[in-house]
């Protein structure tokens, strides 16, 4: 069964609408890509799905109705979202950052996954009490995947991760995303321009054009399309 079934999904920024029914579905232990160009809805699917915008049609996670949810009631339904821009709580420590993401949590379970996610993102570990408006953008990327993390979300939304990012620290993070996965058998929907990289460790893709899904492959797949290669990956 799949963990989250999207079915006819319409998104509005006042009157214009930025979703035209979308459906998709996406597979417990996946990694499932949206590619498209600036405005073709990609953030706006991820902001749909977490209830931070109005939305209609039906959206199941884990064969539960969760359309009709706030944003809390998502987060507390397993649904972590990083926002693109990072969002961390720039005045306080990292470490506060992190016990801020277990908000919804208590107990010694929380020590134990802040270090479990210390052990993927090492360089957090030696900014703990470091305030994260200092950290670097790769740092502050790390910090806002994690702080998401400890959420022990069952769905990760990742909206643009490698934004603003150096090749060498965006190739770091990816790497470190593959392996979260591998470990924990993680979900995630990862909206990305950097293509290459997010087809690599993706299992699906999915083509988004003017709030239209128009194409669905396995990632493998996808990366060897010729028009795909060429509007998204680069290459004649």
């Amino acid at each position: 069964m799949s963990l989250l079934r999207i079915e006819n999904l319409e998104a509005r920024y006042g009157a214009f609408k930025a979703l035209h029914g979308i459906s998709l579905d996406i597979e417990p232990g996946q990694i499932s890509v949206i590619l498209g160009a600036n405005g073709a809805g990609k953030t706006t699917t991820l902001r749909a799905i977490s209830g931070i915008m109005e939305r209609s049609g039906s959206i199941l996670f884990d064969g539960a109705r969760i359309d009709g949810y706030t944003a809390r009631q998502v987060v507390a339904a397993g649904i972590a979202h990083v926002p693109q821009g990072r969002g961390t709580f720039t005045d306080l420590t990292v470490d506060e950052n992190l016990r801020l993401g277990a908000y919804l949590r208590s107990g010694k379970q929380v020590v134990e996954d802040r270090e479990r996610w210390l052990e993927f993102f090492p360089r957090l570990r030696e900014r703990l009490q470091q305030q994260a408006g200092s950290l670097s953008g790769g740092e502050q990327q790390m910090l806002a995947i994690a702080r998401a993390l400890m959420l022990r979300p069952r769905l990760l939304l990742l909206d643009e991760p490698s934004l603003g990012l150096a090749p060498v620290v965006t190739q770091s993070l990816f790497k470190t995303l593959a392996a979260i996965r591998a470990a924990t058998s993680m979900t995630m929907l990862i909206v990305e321009q950097n293509a290459n990289l997010a087809l690599e460790i993706g299992d699906r893709g999915l083509v988004l054009e003017s709030g239209n899904i128009v194409l669905q492959e396995s990632a493998e797949r996808l990366a060897k399309n010729d028009e795909i290669r060429r509007i998204y990956l680069g290459y004649e």
